[in-house]
């Protein structure tokens, strides 16, 4: 089995490489591609997994280029984890919307949208790359950020792709510490749009076969697990037990945005922590004495990423028919959204097809919340692949963080400004020219 990596040099690749290793049975893997066009990075986390690989006896082999067709030629499986313009955009992502008064991030509101249309065409590029030289029936597993839009932009090219996102992982392991039982026992009622989901139902499945539902009992008053878990997300325990449904964390740049922003306003940004991180694991891969994950990888985020890559690789490769979280076509399943808008929800996965399971009906705020969400994220898409200030200017305004005509355009200046080297109709340029930065 080939398996290719696109933004190989990133500092969660060990991350995988370590979930490669320990789970070789359940993915063996005979040649491991990692594609990226900085030559050090490649040095340094080829060398680091290398060296895993070694150590963990694993066969396979692990091979470094530049070369995105070399490294897609004959692979069973590409997995997408792209940063185009390194950190440096991620920072700028985090602080220009201040200047508005918006918060600043990098998957959702007015940063977000930047990632979003500095990404889709690169990543349309090398899929094109992909479809050509890799195996007929290989398919994309894509860790790039805003997945839910990068993943529609792969599917309505025509692309076999999925989505990945590690919160619903991150909380079937935090449910299972919660109630003592293994990671495979607890079943997520996991529903929404990428970075915007709640879990509403959460089932321990009992030593006798039978499940049950402990969201009532997590959400009781009189037990400690709604103040973990409120505590956990970063939202008051009284929206979990009125919505009787735990959000994501990146709910909390909707539910509490201006408490979000103050604190943006005097803390250090994610990117600046993240860069200092990503210097220290760098020297630590330097290092030809580490063989193992570092212990400083929990700091760069992805928990539970290589988890989650290898169950959708492996169910995807084996034909396996089970069911992941994962960003999938609609086809229904909210029925106040388009088919082919993507949605993250558990679906049954084969080699042929990814299809989402039915679900129940949204409560009416979670609904209304993602119908506004993916209109802007249509809008952004449609942005992000035939470009013009205009088509950026609607999008911005759709976004429910932003909302109000005089923001959007002060915001889609500073957009095309902070944007102007990775935006290609921006700059005259063929969207060629874009730089690819790792994850």
């Amino acid at each position: 089995m080939k398996l290719t990596v696109i933004g190989g040099g990133s500092t969660y690749t060990p991350e995988l490489v370590d979930g490669f290793a320990r789970l070789r049975d359940q993915l063996p893997i005979d040649e491991l591609w990692l594609v990226d066009p900085d030559a050090e990075r490649r040095r340094l986390v080829g060398g680091v997994a290398r060296r895993m690989f070694a150590h963990a006896g694993h066969p396979g082999t692990v091979h470094v280029t530049d070369d995105v067709v070399a490294g897609v030629s004959d692979a069973d499986a590409v997995m997408f984890q792209l940063r185009i313009g390194g950190q440096a955009a991620r920072q700028q992502d985090e602080t220009w919307p201040h200047e508005v008064c918006c918060i600043g991030q990098e998957t959702t509101g007015p940063g977000g949208f930047a990632k979003a249309l500095r990404t889709v065409p690169v990543v349309l590029e090398y899929a094109d790359l992909v479809r050509e030289h890799a195996k007929p029936d290989a398919w994309i597993v894509d860790f790039t950020n805003p997945v839910g839009i990068v993943t529609r932009a792969l599917l309505q090219a025509g692309h076999r792709a999925v989505g990945l996102c590690n919160v619903a992982i991150g909380f079937q392991r935090r449910f299972a510490r919660e109630f003592d039982v293994a990671p495979e026992a607890v079943r997520l009622d996991h529903v929404g749009l990428n970075h915007l989901t709640w879990e509403r139902g959460v089932h321990v499945l009992s030593d006798d076969g039978t499940e049950r539902d402990v969201l009532s009992e997590l959400l009781a008053a009189d037990t400690g697990a709604l103040d973990r878990m409120a505590e956990s997300v970063h939202m008051p325990a009284d929206l979990i037990r009125l919505q009787h449904a735990v959000p994501s964390y990146y709910l909390r740049y909707f539910y509490s945005h201006d408490v979000v922003l103050e604190e943006q306003l005097h803390e250090r940004t994610r990117a600046e922590a993240v860069i200092d991180t990503e210097r220290a694991l760098l020297e630590k891969y330097a290092d030809p004495s580490v063989v193992t994950k570092p212990a400083e990888l929990e700091e760069r985020g992805g928990a539970y990423y290589s988890e989650a890559a290898i169950d959708v690789l492996s169910s995807i490769l084996g034909d396996r028919g089970d069911v992941q979280v994962l960003n999938v076509r609609n086809d229904g399943t909210f029925p106040f959204l388009p088919d082919d808008h993507v949605i993250e929800v558990p679906a049954r996965v084969t080699r042929q097809a990814i299809t989402p399971l039915p679900v129940e009906p949204l409560a009416p705020d979670m609904a209304g919340l993602v119908a506004h969400v993916a209109g802007y994220e249509r809008l952004a898409l449609e942005a992000a692949v035939h470009g013009g200030r205009d088509r950026v200017l609607r999008a911005m305004w759709a976004h429910p963080l932003v909302g109000q005509v005089d923001k959007a355009e002060r915001l889609t200046d500073l957009l095309l400004a902070a944007n102007a080297d990775h935006i290609p109709w921006a700059r005259g340029a063929r969207s060629g020219d874009f730089l690819m930065g790792a994850r």
